[in-house]
């Protein structure tokens, strides 16, 4: 089931809204990267957003050790990463990297003990699953591989029952186009997008939701989807349609890495 939102091809976006926006948050997996890899057009595509003025944010499921690198090397602002638990921002200027987490020292403590745990039950009780190859590097959530380093990817019925374990054990799941990421926290993309822009620059979100464009390809990008009056997905997003209800307002022609140059071309123009 979804929303009345009719998502529209993002040839119709109008000037007028296009021309009203300062900050362009992306995903990453699949929106941003093609067959996960970040091509030289997607990248030149977020180095030329950057030049001309937009601050650029991706909002990733990927983990801290990940977004470390992203804020510090990437022509980029800030990044979110393992879905809102946490927020980076590097200050080029003053060589200084700010980290700001959902959860405390403690209390990352407490849900890492629950979601090494979680983790192994999810492996025993559905065949082919695996924990993520960047697991080591995270510090909130947990990571379920079920179609990035396991071949065959794993059918539906495998990938819901994942989702059914993390829920049943009190935590929230959320489906990426390559993993099924679990926390113990009230987290998720938006919360942690409305807290980035309050600390760092001051904005809030719901005030001045036009200013910011969303682009994305998954159903853990729905609460972005539906927030954001100026989101996008990439063309990718049609093998998720039965699973969100919220959806973007605009779609690219291209999937990927090629989807999100047309949105940056888009912006450009």
């Amino acid at each position: 089931m979804t929303s009345q939102r009719r998502m529209r091809p993002i040839a119709e976006w109008p000037l007028t809204e296009r021309a009203a926006i300062r900050f362009v948050l992306t995903d990453i997996d699949d929106t941003l990267t093609t067959d996960g890899r970040l091509t030289a057009a997607a990248y030149g595509a977020l180095e030329r957003l950057t030049e001309r003025g937009y601050r650029v944010v991706p909002v990733t499921g990927r983990p801290a050790g990940w977004c470390d690198m992203i804020a510090r090397f990437w022509p980029v602002d800030a990044v979110i990463g393992e879905n809102g638990a946490l927020w980076f921002r590097y200050d080029r200027g003053k060589r200084t990297m700010t980290r700001r987490f959902w959860l405390g020292e403690d209390e990352q403590a407490a849900a890492r003990a629950r979601l090494d745990r979680l983790g192994a039950a999810i492996v025993e009780g559905v065949p082919g699953a695996g924990i993520a190859a960047d697991q080591a590097y995270r510090v909130a959530d947990l990571a379920i591989d079920y179609c990035e380093d396991i071949v065959p990817p794993l059918p539906q019925a495998a990938v819901d029952r994942i989702v059914w374990l993390m829920r049943e054990a009190g935590a929230a799941a959320k489906i990426s186009s390559i993993h099924v990421n679990g926390w113990f926290g009230e987290w998720d993309k938006l919360a942690m997008a409305r807290r980035l822009f309050a600390e760092a620059y001051g904005i809030d979100l719901s005030r001045e939701n036009d200013a910011v464009a969303f682009i994305g390809d998954s159903p853990n990008d729905e609460p972005m989807f539906a927030f954001f009056a100026q989101s996008v997905a990439v063309a990718n997003i049609r093998a998720h349609l039965a699973r969100l209800y919220s959806l973007p307002a605009y779609v690219t022609a291209e999937p990927a890495g090629a989807g999100f140059v047309e949105f940056a071309e888009m912006l450009l123009s």
